[in-house]
């Protein structure tokens, strides 16, 4: 029984900032190969924008977002954060917190389908 909660969003004008937080919970040990943010827009299919590979500390960020956000773990070890920076309209989407046992970094991108958890979503908006 692992749980996701992630949390953090809201409204915001262009070059405004966000924190999400993502929170993860289980019945037992449970340390995940890759925790990820994924966002999805109103028609478009869900986009990996930043992951980070637990053991090694290692983060991927996707070229829409490179310079801007950036993915991070607290010391506690079970909550992630993406902070976002620089926010432009074309980031406006509902944003996931998800967990994989493992996700290969080799591919160079985030797979949906590589992640068995996640949380239930919450909401950026960033207006003109």
């Amino acid at each position: 029984q692992v749980q996701l909660v992630d949390s953090g969003g809201g409204s915001v004008q262009a070059g405004g900032s966000l924190r999400l937080s993502c929170v993860i919970s289980s019945g037992y040990i449970y340390s995940p190969n890759c925790v990820a943010w994924f966002r999805q827009a109103p028609g478009k299919e869900r986009e990996g924008v930043a992951g980070f590979y637990t053991s090694a500390g290692i983060t991927y960020y996707a070229d829409s977002v490179k310079g801007r956000f950036t993915i991070s773990q607290d010391n506690d070890k079970r909550t992630f954060y993406l902070q976002m920076d620089s926010l432009t309209p074309e980031d406006t989407a509902m944003y996931y917190c998800a967990a994989a046992n493992f996700a290969p970094v080799a591919l160079g991108h985030l797979r949906p389908g590589d992640f068995e958890d996640w949380g239930q979503g919450t909401q950026v908006t960033v207006s003109d």
